[in-house]
């Protein structure tokens, strides 16, 4: 009989993202470096980044009603946004796609409640029930929040200054009010 410490089905262990998180390069260097390691720190005005990487197609792929995912354009504002600050070669593309994505689709699933509105027929009773884009929404919302703390995260751990300058997340919602306007 297997006992309980052989991890059978891979439960149990360390789950990714939990514990604390590291410290800024920043705070580490203001407080004297407490654990001796050698620190990296970047210079971010003199930087010279990367040739940003092309974004997948899907991230631009025609949409069921005729429109372009946004994907692309989340993706390069915040790849653009990383080459300013000179991070842009520690975060991954594959992390910067998928952050990307559900951004993106977070906003198409607001503008469709928008566009249909709150309530929803149920397809069996005919009774309204709430629009199942509003869960959606929420779903990609949290996803895209996940994916956002995991690259700020890289920025932090290895920027030496505070940036105070506009993020890409912070404008997420100017997108979203934006799309509304048909700009």
């Amino acid at each position: 009989m297997p006992t309980k410490s052989n991890n059978i089905g891979g439960r149990g262990g360390a789950r990714p993202g939990a514990g604390r998180k590291k410290s800024a390069v920043k705070d580490k260097a203001n407080s004297g470096n407490p654990g001796g390691r050698k620190l990296e720190i970047l210079d971010i005005p003199d930087i010279e980044g990367v040739e940003m990487p092309k974004p997948h197609d899907f991230l631009s792929a025609k949409q069921r009603d005729g429109e372009e995912l946004q994907a692309s354009d989340i993706y390069e504002e915040t790849w653009q946004w990383l080459k300013k600050i000179g991070c842009a070669s520690k975060v991954s593309p594959q992390l910067l796609e998928r952050y990307a994505m559900c951004s993106a689709r977070w906003i198409q699933c607001e503008e469709m409640t928008n566009k249909l509105g709150f309530l929803s027929k149920h397809p069996t009773t005919g009774k309204p029930i709430p629009s199942p884009f509003i869960n959606i929404g929420i779903n990609y919302m949290n996803q895209a929040v996940r994916l956002w703390n995991e690259i700020f995260q890289i920025v932090k751990e290895n920027c030496s200054t505070d940036y105070d300058d506009a993020a890409p997340q912070n404008d997420l919602m100017e997108r979203l009010l934006r799309a509304r306007e048909g700009r």
